[in-house]
């Protein structure tokens, strides 16, 4: 097959591909594009992506007030500690699933992707409850176990597909040579695999990040709130247009995200595809 041929076969993908970046594009673009305008700009009608006088004025007012960074602090100790807390419980029971054969194995790992499915907008009313009967309300420390529930199916999955990848001659011998299954997990299995560990925790630190339903269900006091729920704050918080001002908010909470995974995209995706490929 020639490669004029190949080229031409994948038109179609390219066009559907180019058709999905847009999708997906165009509304980062617009709010990019609302980050640097002014207040008159907002006010037009007029569809322009690029303003006509863009300004960073706005960036400079968000950084410095003072609770934006409140909300980017506790939002990153949110997403750091649940994502902790989510890798430390997902350890073991993705080793398990790695290594153990016992019955309704993958019925199970099955029904803890199927929790992953589950979005906390659906449980809101009793996950209040439950952690008001716990007196976790009003409390990060709450407010990031849920973070680690909600992230460990997915985290269990990433980290039994690497520990599938780390061959079991190595366990084996170290287990006839004394050591016990849990010993050969602590001291062989969890050093070779903290690449994978390390990329699971990348990934369970930007999907907590994003969290919105859980901080909004179980944080109210302003202080308290992680940047997902505190960025709408600025909406009351300035008389006149703050549109501008939301935006350019909105475009700093992202760049943490972003800029990880630029730097860490190796990670994030070796988390994602380790052990599609089988030898």
């Amino acid at each position: 097959m020639s490669s004029r041929t190949r080229w031409k076969e994948g038109i179609p993908l390219y066009l559907a591909l180019t058709v999905i970046l847009s999708f997906f594009a165009l509304p980062l673009l617009w709010l990019l594009s609302l980050s640097v305008r002014t207040p008159a700009e907002i006010l037009i009608a007029e569809v322009r992506i690029v303003p006509h006088s863009p300004t960073l004025q706005n960036f400079v007012e968000v950084l410095r007030n003072q609770q934006f960074l409140g909300y980017l602090w506790n939002g990153a100790k949110l997403s750091i500690i649940g994502a902790a807390v989510a890798c430390a419980a997902a350890a073991p029971a993705s080793y398990a699933f790695s290594r153990l054969q016992f019955r309704g194995k993958t019925q199970l790992l099955f029904a803890v992707l199927g929790f992953q499915m589950i979005s906390p907008l659906v449980i809101m009313v009793p996950l209040y409850r439950y952690m008001q009967a716990l007196r976790l309300t009003e409390s990060h420390l709450g407010a990031a176990l849920v973070y680690a529930a909600v992230a460990a199916p997915i985290a269990t999955w990433t980290l039994k597909a690497g520990f599938d990848a780390i061959p079991r001659e190595i366990e084996e011998a170290a287990m006839m040579d004394g050591c016990s299954r849990s010993q050969a997990f602590l001291r062989i299995v969890l050093p070779i695999g903290l690449p994978g560990l390390a990329s699971t925790f990348i990934l369970t630190t930007m999907l907590g990040w994003s969290q919105f339903i859980v901080p909004f269900i179980l944080l109210s006091q302003p202080g308290m709130l992680p940047i997902s729920v505190g960025i709408f704050n600025f909406l009351g918080a300035y008389t006149g247009s703050a549109t501008q001002l939301v935006a350019a908010a909105s475009v700093l909470s992202l760049l943490p995200a972003v800029v990880i995974f630029l730097i860490l995209q190796n990670f994030v995706v070796g988390a994602l595809t380790a052990g599609a490929l089988k030898e």
